[in-house]
């Protein structure tokens, strides 16, 4: 008797060593029994019934999906490669197991379609000009996509766009030109508010007596300080009547 006890002790162990289950606090255990969904249990220590109930652990943390390069043509023909990142977790550990088989898989290939499908519907300066936009977009229709499955997107972000060497030289080229023009009207509008300065300076030295002879003598003074042996300084007609020369002899 003694010879069959052992045994049924070691079997005896073995059968309550799994029923006891430990989950940790980011994770959830998916009850089966005969088949059939019992729920999710978790966190901590409990025990599920021997030969009848199977256990599929679920992680409950944030998981981070990087999506390699994709080519993609925009909308006005561009191919550009374009990759991304997916912030995602599980909210439902039931439907992502009963749903949906390997849930992480299913998202990934969600994420990856539909970012070539939204690149490709817009133009290339929208994708780099309007990048969290069209991050919103994708979030949205993949959280809409993966929320059978249990499943909350919370971010989706465009790491990177490469186009082509002859698109880059092209950008550049028309990058040079809008700043040359920049430039240019930069240029013309200082020039034109320094004419408007100007004509309103000749105002107001034609309408006072002696603003434009007490100018010329600054004029004078200011050249004069370069240490310069001659000096010629035009003087205008109307000075004439300043300096007492414009005047006939009694």
């Amino acid at each position: 008797m003694e010879g069959y006890l052992i045994p049924i002790v070691l079997i005896a162990l073995l059968v309550l060593g799994s029923a006891v289950k430990i989950v940790q606090e980011y994770e959830r255990g998916v009850i089966f029994r005969l088949g059939r969904l019992v729920g999710a249990r978790g966190p901590g220590l409990f025990f599920i019934i021997p030969l009848l109930e199977t256990m599929q652990k679920v992680d409950l943390r944030t998981i981070v999906l990087d999506i390699p390069p994709q080519e993609v043509i925009t909308k006005d023909n561009v191919t550009a490669s374009v990759n991304a990142v997916v912030y995602y977790r599980v909210m439902d550990p039931s439907k992502a197991v009963v749903q949906v088989e390997h849930y992480s898989a299913a998202t990934a290939q969600m994420a990856l379609t539909t970012l070539r499908g939204v690149v490709g519907q817009v133009e290339l300066d929208e994708v780099l000009s309007e990048r969290d936009k069209i991050n919103k977009r994708l979030q949205e229709i993949i959280d809409e996509a993966t929320d059978p499955w249990g499943i909350k997107v919370s971010a989706v972000e465009i790491k990177d766009v490469e186009l082509p060497e002859a698109m880059q030289r092209a950008m550049a080229s028309q990058a040079e030109a809008e700043r040359n023009r920049r430039a240019r009207v930069i240029n013309a509008e200082g020039e034109l508010q320094a004419s408007i300065k100007l004509a309103d300076a000749a105002k107001v030295l034609n309408e006072q007596n002696g603003a434009l002879y007490i100018r010329t003598l600054q004029t004078i003074k200011d050249a004069t300080e370069e240490k310069a042996t001659t000096v010629v300084i035009p003087l205008p007609v109307e000075m004439l009547s300043t300096l007492g020369m414009g005047k006939g002899k009694d």
